[in-house]
């Protein structure tokens, strides 16, 4: 079987997916179209690429869906050659049948290409094109949906064809170009192999072709698969009035591919009388392997969404008593006019109720039946059946944090048998059936009731069977048993009997080596018969009871296994009492049979103690009434201090908790009485959905149903601004998904949780820590109830904004501020300052009108009203930011010339010095020469005296 999950088909961009996440999960390029597995691989189509896998989600190899298509779609000539992620293309391959042949070592993928294509690739390596031919198999749109699968028509020899089935709609939509030849019934067969007759795609079978047509109305087919040589289809029939019908066909793969669809018959399924067989809707389906009976289950939306959802069991073996092809919806031939009604069939039981349920796999485990059951808010619930299709309590093996759709089908590791996979819209999941190991003692693995888990004697371990390396194990019974031993107490013929009966399956050496010992101050009489599997039998040696009950403990032997429990023995007959439900349940505990005439030995009665809760307490309290629960929306995390409002509340010890088919209910202490209100906590929970809530009074009963819906976890997506200055108390914007669910905003370099201002279910806005001048960025986690979730989000911090001047003018009647700041990173808003002009002892508000930035400045301009002031010039501003108030005043005239002579003075002296350094060089020279001329002088007066 292969679906098309309509409406989800959109591409995501990126590089193909290279790795295998921690957490089992694969990532693809992008939404997932197909999938399928055959043996140790899992093939997986998305809209870009072809992925080949490992059983374990390991990548093989992929090739891309994007191409070059020359020549004519419609004649041989046709060619679709693959090119890389970067190259040009004009074609993009959109699969719509994905089939492993195994035993043509095939991979069958049909689809579209502007028209209907086909390749044949090798199984083992998907880059190897076997076979191309451009052909229309399933739906001719890459919008729609097609169901289709390999079936076995028995021949002289068994020849496998494959049947497809497309989605019937009125008026028939035209393909994206009008040169398409399409093929517009409703279920063909197609030749698998070159080997049969006519070619490999052929409808033909011998000289003619034949299809099932739907000759009126619409059809969306859901499912499909064969069992031995019957084929089974499922669709829903929609009608203009809103009405839905679910169909039911069986084919007999007999003779040829006429033959079998000739061999149409068929039946409605009706979810329950209310709808007259119609208005409800199938989702998704899965056959339950064994039978006969041939049983099949369904998910059905019964509201005509997709929110309120049921799974359905049937019995769907074929009745082919009627004649053949006789089906007013569908047929060989048109019209159908006088075809009979089909006939109905019933559900054998509803086996769960849950919103929003998108597929579900079965598995036949020993004698139950386990159900996965995917969610479209992203979760894997396991649901274990027994043979009378009780079920047990549903447990969640995956839960997505947010709301991602699975996809209607999944599929079992065909290698281990021990995981599932799991499509999330571009993401695969292997996730494990069971967690045995997470037991820890022998209670706990039985109390799990998971047909999955046994615990092995010799490993001392709850574990799988298979890995339990003899038969000394034991594991739940057959069937659904709430405690693991039971007892009865009878009184007859003078003397009282103590049965006891142990509810296991056991392994060969378990229950070949099965005692029981009974201790107790009245021994057992020897006329006792022995153990037996699985009962115990002690027959007292006294014929009555103490008053105050008699002490019995019991040990069971089982293999290397022990087991022990403490009992508590009472004469029923004396427990007497008016008809109250704690008196019945005392007396179902004491082992004893309840009756409308009272407490009974245990040869009559009933034995349940469950029928104890719908009879009176006998206790005088005023019934109490649920008028609301704020909030009744939170997230799986739960909420602290939730309010409950109705009357007669004074007397409630708790609130009971509990889905609709949980075995374990949660019960939440409350405080705060006014008889009118109360408070408590909502606690976590495992799965997402619709609870019950009651208030529970000191007799155990419970009143009142209201409703809390549990939903995914808050997650964030994108903050702004992305930065804080360092004191803090900057306002900040959070945009994700279901942040009305958080309690506050913590920052990683401080212990603080910042309560958020606003919050709605897309944002939510909070103030900023402080941080000292080390931290330069804090990554944001969220506080939900009494969780904490990252939010992979990183504020950086900067120093705190530094503004220098101002300047104010008179505009008109008004005084215009334009108050300069230093360049930062902070990428400060005019939103978040807050300016007051200061005169006179008086502020005056700034009306904050833009931001300009010139030469690297930050200039926030404001506006002072000329009615509140007459001052054409302010001298100083107070500003506001966060939490931090800053006063700036301008400087006067007489400040600047002083400041401007300061700055001169090292001018000036340096001027002075040089000055004084030229007119030194100056004077040095000058004497220089005067010392020169004066030592010529007398050198000359000299020189005439010797010649006198």
């Amino acid at each position: 079987m292969l679906l098309l999950l309509p409406g989800l088909l959109f591409i995501l961009w990126g590089e193909p997916a290279r790795c295998l996440e921690e957490n089992g999960g694969f990532p693809f390029d992008g939404h997932i179209r197909h999938f399928a597995v055959a043996a140790n691989t899992v093939y997986v189509a998305t809209e870009e690429r072809l992925y080949q896998l490992s059983h374990d989600l390991t990548l093989v190899q992929s090739v891309s869906q994007r191409g070059i298509l020359t020549g004519s779609d419609q004649t041989n000539d046709a060619h679709f050659s693959r090119v890389a992620e970067t190259d040009e293309r004009n074609a993009t391959f959109g699969v719509n049948i994905l089939l492993p042949f195994v035993e043509n070592d095939a991979l069958i993928s049909c689809g579209v290409i502007e028209c209907g294509y086909c390749e044949v690739l090798d199984l083992k390596n998907i880059s190897n094109v076997l076979y191309r031919e451009h052909i229309q198999v399933g739906s001719p749109w890459t919008s729609s949906a097609s169901v289709g699968f390999l079936v076995n028509v028995e021949q002289k020899s068994t020849e496998t064809y494959i049947l497809a089935a497309n989605q019937q709609y009125e008026p028939q939509y035209e393909p994206a170009k009008k040169s398409c030849s399409l093929v517009r019934d409703a279920v063909n067969l197609y030749n698998a192999n070159h080997h049969q007759k006519g070619s490999m795609f052929s409808l033909s079978d011998a000289f003619t072709s034949t299809s099932i047509k739907r000759c009126k109305g619409n059809a969306e087919f859901v499912d499909g698969f064969q069992i031995n040589l019957i084929i089974y289809l499922f669709s829903n029939l929609p009608s203009s009035d809103e009405n839905n019908k679910v169909r039911l066909i069986w084919l007999e793969g007999k003779t040829s591919k006429k033959e079998t669809l000739e061999s149409l018959r068929g039946a409605i399924l009706r979810v329950s009388d209310g709808d007259g067989g119609e208005g409800s809707k199938l989702l998704a389906s899965a056959v339950i392997p064994g039978g006969p009976p041939v049983l099949w289950s369904g998910v059905f939306s019964v509201d005509g969404g997709q929110t309120n959802t049921e799974l359905v069991l049937f019995d769907i073996s074929p009745d082919l008593s009627g004649d053949p092809g006789a089906d007013p919806d569908f047929g060989t031939g048109c019209p159908l006019n006088t075809a009979p009604t089909p006939k109905t069939l019933k559900p054998k039981a509803v086996l769960f109720r849950q919103k929003y349920m998108t597929s579900v796999l079965a598995v036949r485990q020993k004698a139950w039946v386990v159900f996965f059951i995917g969610t479209g808010d992203g979760q894997l619930i396991k649901l274990a059946v027994d043979k009378n299709y009780r079920p047990t309590c549903p447990r969640v093996l995956y839960r997505a944090n947010d709301d991602r759709q699975v996809f209607p089908k999944m599929l079992l590791d065909q290698v281990d048998l021990k995981h599932v996979y799991m499509p999330l819209q571009s993401q695969m999941k292997r996730v494990p059936v069971s967690d045995c190991s997470t037991y820890t003692n022998v209670q706990d693995c039985w109390s799990a009731q998971d047909p999955y888990c046994i615990w092995c004697g010799s490993h001392n371990s709850c574990t799988f069977e298979d890995e339990c390396r003899d038969s000394d194990w034991i594991s739940i019974p057959d069937d659904f048993q709430a405690k693991m031993v039971s007892y009865r107490v009878k009184d007859g013929s003078g003397q009282i009997t103590l049965n006891i009966q142990i509810h296991l399956t056991v392994g060969r050496e378990a229950r070949s080596n099965f005692a029981c010992q009974f201790s107790t101050s009245e021994p057992c009489s020897t006329k006792s018969p022995p153990p037996q599997f699985p009962q115990c039998t002690c027959i007292l040696s006294k014929s009555t009871l103490p008053a105050e009950g008699l002490p019995v403990t019991v040990r069971f032997r089982l293999g290397t296994t022990q087991l022990r429990e403490e009992l508590k023995l009472f004469n029923c007959s004396e427990i007497s009492g008016p008809p109250t439900s704690v008196l019945c349940r005392r007396c179902i505990e004491a082992g004893c049979g309840w009756s409308k005439s009272g407490c009974s030995w245990a040869d009559g009665g009933v034995e349940d103690d469950n029928s104890c809760q719908m009879m009176e307490s006998g206790m005088n309290f005023s019934k109490p009434e649920i008028s609301s629960i704020t909030p009744s929306v939170v997230s799986f995390y739960g909420r602290n201090h939730a309010v409950l409002s109705g009357y007669n509340l004074s007397d409630v010890t708790s609130v009971r908790i509990q889905a609709d088919m949980d075995c374990t209910p949660h019960e939440s202490p409350v405080w705060n009485h006014t008889g009118v209100t109360l408070t408590f906590h909502i606690p976590s929970a495992n799965t997402k959905g619709t609870v019950n809530a009651c208030v529970l009074l000191p007799d155990g009963s419970c009143h009142g149903n209201a409703k809390i819906i549990y939903q995914s976890s808050p997650s964030c997506t994108s903050i702004v601004p992305r930065s804080s200055w360092i004191s803090g108390k900057r306002k900040i914007t959070l945009t994700g998904s279901h942040l009305d669910f958080v309690d506050g905003v913590m920052h990683n370099h401080v212990q603080e949780v910042r309560p958020p201002r606003h919050t709605s279910h897309q944002s939510l806005t909070y103030d900023t820590p402080a941080a000292d001048k080390k931290v330069s960025s804090s990554t944001l986690r969220l506080k939900v109830a009494n969780e904490t979730v990252n939010c992979s989000i990183m504020i950086n911090y900067y120093p705190n904004p530094e503004f220098t001047t101002f300047t104010s003018t008179r505009m008109g009647n008004d005084v215009r501020i334009a108050l300069q700041k230093k360049p930062d990173k902070l990428e400060m808003t005019p939103a978040e300052l807050s300016v007051w002009g200061v005169e006179g002892g008086n502020q005056y508000p700034c009306i904050m009108e833009a931001k300009k930035n010139s030469n690297e400045t930050d200039f926030f301009i404001c506006e002072i009203q000329s009615s509140k002031t007459t001052t054409a010039e302010f001298q100083q501003l107070l500003i506001m930011y966060g939490d931090q108030t800053v006063t700036l005043k301008l400087k006067s005239s007489l400040q600047l010339y002083l400041l401007l002579f300061l700055l001169l003075i090292p001018f000036i002296l340096f001027a002075v010095f040089l000055v004084y350094r030229s007119q030194q060089k100056k004077l040095t020279a000058k004497m220089n020469k005067h010392m020169e001329d004066l030592e010529l002088d007398i050198r000359n007066d000299i020189r005439h005296g010797n010649v006198r």
